[in-house]
């Protein structure tokens, strides 16, 4: 019997992990209901190692809005930190076309003259995808942005991490992997750099509004190649998701074999990001039911 792991991503602090775990299964179970499936296996099958807290207090230790002005400030970050930020914030307005004349009115010509190396060209575009984006959250994204940069370039935040991931797999079992933002990023990292050699069978990998397609951090894990252990690959996202801004196909994340993708998912979570809106996909959940129950 295969077991189901499912990778958390970013925001999760102060939650209980056992109810987190049953938001995600429960999730789960509307999607199999809306293909006319139920869970085939027992919950205590389901691993969910959880990470939220560790990261929050390692990250940042303040809340998002403290954390988010911390970070927009530029307060305690090094050049590479901003260089990070300032491409992922040039990803997402190209992606959702905020113009220069956008930021100018929310930020003022200076701002824009600043350039993306300065901090107050991040906060300009910040402002605007609050104001233009639908569903957008500059502080959710600013803080995103920085737990990634965090996590590839902290090896003792990352060891930690990855020290609780890889205690969810069985070497005597096939586990279907189901991760979702930041956890796609933790979910690749640690299958491609320990499958291999530690034997894992993985017959489906499932991406959930990843951002692995960013450039500035498929950089960060470059060459970029499909985990070895990994029989199936599916990325799943929705087009509105500011996060997720990319699919993973042989422009964005070119592997082989290719990923594939599914880029129509209409999640209905107020920042088209959230996990729920994500496993209640029907298409989505049949594809884990398919894994988990593929002779």
């Amino acid at each position: 019997m295969r077991q189901l792991v499912f990778v958390h991503g970013r925001a999760q602090e102060f939650k209980d992990s056992v109810a987190l775990k049953q938001e995600w299964v429960e999730a789960l179970r509307s999607g199999l209901r809306a293909c006319g499936r139920d869970l085939p296996i027992a919950e205590d099958d389901i691993r969910f190692p959880y990470y939220g807290q560790t990261l929050h207090d390692l990250v940042s230790g303040a809340d998002l809005d403290d954390a988010a002005r911390v970070i927009v400030r530029g307060e305690d970050s090094d050049q590479q930190q901003q260089e990070f930020a300032s491409e992922y914030l040039r990803a997402i307005r190209e992606r959702f076309e905020i113009s220069d004349a956008q930021v100018r009115e929310v930020g003022g010509q200076e701002a824009l003259e600043r350039g993306p190396l300065n901090w107050e060209w991040v906060q300009a575009g910040l402002r605007a995808l609050d104001r233009y984006v639908p569903g957008a959250s500059a502080a959710s994204v600013a803080v995103a942005t920085n737990d990634v940069y965090k996590y590839l370039t902290n090896a003792g935040l990352q060891n930690v991490i990855d020290h609780g991931v890889r205690s969810a797999f069985a070497d005597d079992r096939e586990s279907v992997v189901v991760s979702h933002s930041l956890g796609t990023v933790v979910a690749y990292n640690v299958l491609q750099r320990e499958g291999r050699e530690r034997a894992w069978r993985i017959p489906l990998l499932v991406t959930l509004g990843s951002p692995l397609g960013v450039q500035v951090i498929k950089q960060r894990l470059s060459p970029v190649s499909s985990p070895h252990c990994v029989g199936e690959w599916f990325n799943a996202l929705d087009p509105r998701d500011v996060v997720a801004l990319y699919p993973l196909d042989s422009h964005h994340f070119p592997v082989s074999p290719s990923v594939e993708n599914k880029t129509d998912v209409d999640n209905p979570t107020p920042n088209r990001h959230g996990i729920s809106g994500y496993l209640s996909d029907p298409e989505v959940a049949r594809r884990i039911h398919e894994a988990l129950t593929k002779p």
